[in-house]
């Protein structure tokens, strides 16, 4: 077999560890033969590839990024978009495809597969959003940067006793927010799925400084004020619909400031957190799902996603993974909230 493997959406540690296991295992074990496509969607599309063997993938495990570049294109919003997809395929001699990325990439991999494309799903998002999976690929290696950002901040919020706001990636979910601010000792957590009364927020700020230290609010970038909508920059929307978020951590630090007269200041994590080398977890899951994945091929088990539940590698109906997104429950975000203030 001639295997196409492609990944999409934004980048994130752990992708070419995906890659190389899955040709690693397809090679070595199966005789199968590989094709990279470029770009995303975008290579399918466009017939833009890239030579993929054992000598291609050596030395990459540890490397950040994707080696077959990535893009946001979405072929479902293109006329012909699928046919050219299904007839670039066959150009190319490939019996199947792997697609590996998050809500987005994986919804293209879902309806091409009721269009008869033989696809397999590995998921990756540092978001950790992915519905069937406890948890995917980068999503460690973000928590690990920022919380690393949310220690040394302490420092020097202690030293000119200011409140610093650390605003993280998650549009719909706040799983880097919660976790890293946990994991850094945050005294306020705002996510996207519970909306905040500034009120509420300024006096647990008062109550830091009250007690003789600076407090650190850790902000999901989709999270938002019960009067107020989410923060965006342009109003521009990608090919999946989506607007580009930022700027509630500024948009807090001047409420804070205004509200109690502490001076407050920004970081903003942003693309740091998808950037530089996989965790050894990321690595580990990483490298776990490629296996499986061409296993799955092998077995010739299409319109399936890999995913982790416990320990195990299973696998799951695609549609399962995309139908509705992983959000952080009540009762975890409670739990948090005994450190608030």
């Amino acid at each position: 077999m001639r295997i196409g493997v492609l990944t999409g959406g934004g980048d994130c540690p752990g992708l070419n560890a995906v890659i190389r296991a899955a040709v690693r295992k397809g090679v070595q074990y199966y005789g199968f033969e590989f094709v990279g496509f470029r770009d995303g969607w975008k290579g399918p599309l466009e017939r833009m590839t890239k030579p993929l063997d054992v000598a291609a993938v050596r030395g990459i495990l540890p490397r950040g990024g994707t080696i077959l570049g990535s893009s946001r294109t979405n072929p479902l919003k293109v006329e012909g978009g699928i046919e050219r997809i299904k007839e670039n395929l066959a150009a190319e001699g490939v019996d199947a495809l792997i697609a590996i990325g998050g809500e987005d990439t994986l919804g293209v991999a879902t309806a091409l597969g009721g269009h008869g494309v033989r696809v397999v799903g590995v998921p990756k998002t540092i978001d950790n959003d992915l519905n069937a999976t406890d948890y995917t690929f980068g999503f460690d290696t973000a928590v690990h940067v920022a919380t690393e950002a949310i220690d040394r901040l302490h420092t020097t919020a202690e030293s000119h006793s200011r409140a610093l706001i650390v605003e993280v990636m998650g549009r719909h979910a706040g799983w880097i927010a919660l976790h890293s601010g946990l994991a850094g000792g945050a005294n306020v957590i705002l996510i996207p799925e519970v909306t905040f009364d500034i009120e509420e927020v300024c006096g647990w700020i008062e109550s830091r400084f009250d007690r003789g230290y600076a407090p650190i609010v850790v902000v999901a970038e989709g999270a938002h004020p019960k009067d107020g909508q989410m923060e965006v920059q342009t109003g521009e929307l990608d090919a999946f619909g989506h607007v580009r978020l930022g700027g509630i951590g500024e948009r807090l630090a001047a409420e804070i400031e205004r509200r109690t007269k502490k001076e407050a200041r920004t970081t903003v994590l942003g693309h740091t957190q998808r950037g530089g080398t996989p965790s050894p977890f990321d690595r580990w899951l990483a490298t776990r799902f490629g296996l499986h994945a061409i296993d799955a091929v092998h077995d010739q088990d299409w319109g399936k996603m890999v995913a982790l539940r416990g320990t195990d590698i299973i696998r799951v109906p695609l549609a399962d993974a995309t139908a509705t997104l992983k959000t952080v429950p009540m009762a975890m975000y409670e739990e948090a909230k005994v450190f608030f203030g």
